[in-house]
């Protein structure tokens, strides 16, 4: 028996491999209604930041993975120095929950990375923006920043002044302006062994800074996928990291640069449910107890992956009818997260169709043609 802190999808999708494994997943989480918490028997019911909670969970299970890096690492290391252990070991996670440490992490590495500064929280302090970078430029939250939230595009210098008056309160990053071709993503794992296991590289497609669409595999050179493995293997090995990983990526005129890491399951991987021999949360689920880890396989040429994200609350049509007429869709895989809200701009679950044409551009125009009807019956939010 696994533990999960928290209790949304990727909980949910922990909780489903876990079953197909034979693997019971007891989840810690502050509502019974979460979808996690709907797939399992085994609930602590208890908010996932609360380490009493985390406590009682370490009563119950082997080991303690987690379904995001919000985590308060210092409250959790009692815990971990009173013999809970967690998976990613907590020193590992660390570097990676403030995107200001990560920065500093690939730059230690001397891994490429887009430029950036952060902004001071004393109200003396200047930011010097070099005059090569220009306008726009891309902030985020050091914390908390996921789907679209925790980021901000700043357009010219009044905007820049007023943006630091207004957030100077919490820690934040300015980042220099990246033209790119492709996004680029790839969910890796690493066993207690040290062994690396790499699901294949995909394209994200975003709208709204959210994603909307994936397309696995990635259609780029040997050199690129090379560097891309290269920089999971030093994070790792660096980090001495056992569990699932996942990180973004820029690619374009610049080169290869890394955008983010999650020290854990993505979004980008969700693909890997239908179209490989074993998922990236099967990953976690054999990393975390034991089990023999397989290495992961696309079991087809290639697969689209697209995310149904919350509409506004006057949509002429229902959720059900939403579903239905997805479901009639041939060859469409829905996975419904049943939350129990639908909100503007909300993840409430993803399809994957799987792709039958062998060349790239054959296989990029079927995916283009599904995902047409996808959006004619559930667009983006």
């Amino acid at each position: 028996m696994i533990g999960v802190v928290g209790g949304g999808q990727l909980a949910m999708l922990l909780v489903e491999a876990g079953k197909r494994r034979g693997v019971d997943v007891v989840v810690q989480t502050g509502v019974n209604t979460d979808p996690a918490a709907k797939k399992t028997k085994h609930v602590v019911l208890n908010d996932p930041t609360n380490v009493e909670g985390t406590k009682l969970l370490a009563e119950k299970t082997r080991l303690i993975t987690f379904e995001n890096e919000w985590i308060d690492i210092p409250s959790l290391i009692s815990l971990e120095n009173n013999g809970v252990s967690f998976l990613p070991k907590l020193q590992s996670i660390r570097p990676l929950i403030n995107k200001i440490t990560q920065r500093e992490l690939l730059n230690s590495l001397d891994i490429p990375c887009p430029d950036w500064l952060p902004i001071p929280l004393e109200e003396s302090s200047k930011i010097n923006i070099p005059p090569d970078w220009g306008f726009p430029l891309m902030a985020k939250a050091a914390k908390g920043g996921y789907d679209g939230k925790g980021t901000k595009i700043i357009k010219n210098l009044k905007q820049l002044q007023e943006f630091i008056e207004v957030e100077r309160q919490e820690q934040w990053l300015l980042e220099r302006w990246i033209p790119f071709d492709k996004e680029l993503s790839i969910v890796s794992s690493r066993d207690s062994k040290g062994i690396i296991r790499s699901l294949p590289i995909v394209e994200t497609y975003q709208s709204k800074q959210v994603c909307d669409w994936v397309l696995a595999p990635a259609e780029i050179n040997y050199d690129v996928d090379l560097m891309v493995k290269n920089i999971v293997a030093s994070l790792l090995a660096e980090l001495d990291y056992v569990g699932v990983i996942a990180i973004e990526f820029f690619y374009g005129s610049e080169g290869l640069l890394v955008n983010e890491i999650a020290p854990r399951t993505h979004n980008s991987g969700h693909f890997s449910i239908d179209a490989c021999n074993s998922s990236q949360f099967d990953q976690q689920v054999c990393i975390t107890s034991g089990i023999n880890v397989p290495m992961p396989k696309m079991l087809v040429d290639g697969a689209l992956m697209a995310n149904l994200l919350g509409l506004q609350s006057n949509y002429p049509l229902s959720i059900t009818q939403r579903l239905n007429n997805l479901r009639n869709i041939p060859g469409l895989n829905v996975h419904w997260y049943d939350k129990e809200e639908e909100k503007k701009g909300r993840k409430l679950g993803h399809v994957t169709y799987l792709l039958k044409n062998k060349d790239v551009l054959s296989r990029k125009k079927e995916a283009l043609d599904v995902l047409k009807k996808i959006r004619s019956i559930w667009p983006t939010s």
